[in-house]
């Protein structure tokens, strides 16, 4: 128990650590500066496969959320129940959950081993970003704000595939 405490506090001290942070700018490791404000650099995706980043950050950029998490983490299935115990996340009995969000450190954990295919991963997090969106742990504010985002996800598909 207390490694998974140690791991999951690591992973959230350490997100950021390859970027130093000037003002309004932040400063890559080779010396790149970007805007602070840029949609790309306002938060870290951490292990997911290119792909997976990619996908990530395309859907929420289409869903436009008022609220951005500072961290979205793709994690094996141990370390994910790990941070669950960690968190003391409570899924009602007889279900289970492939992504949660820890409001205090803004941050959507992913079990990289369950979720299932690109739309199930914008429908999840849809619901995630409803959760930071709303500040709320309640899955039915959670749900209210999705809707939006899940209802802009469908018109950006419908666009692409004209």
């Amino acid at each position: 128990m207390k490694i998974g405490i140690c791991m999951t506090l690591f992973l959230l001290g350490s997100a950021q650590a390859g970027w130093g942070q000037t003002e309004e700018r932040f400063a890559a490791p080779g010396g790149e500066e970007k805007a602070a404000d840029a949609p790309e650099n306002s938060y870290t995706v951490l292990g997911a496969t290119p792909r997976e980043e990619a996908l990530v950050r395309e859907q929420i950029s289409v869903m436009h959320p008022e609220v951005l998490p500072l961290r979205v983490l793709f994690v094996p299935h141990w370390k994910y129940t790990g941070a669950t115990k960690a968190f003391r996340l409570h899924v009602p009995t007889g279900f289970t959950s492939a992504m949660f969000t820890h409001l205090a450190s803004r941050s959507v954990f992913i079990d990289a081993d369950r979720y299932v295919s690109e739309d199930s991963l914008g429908y999840w997090l849809a619901h995630e970003l409803g959760h930071l969106a709303t500040n709320s742990v309640k899955e039915n504010d959670a749900e209210r704000a999705a809707r939006e985002y899940r209802k802009r996800l469908k018109e950006a598909g419908k666009r692409n595939v004209r």
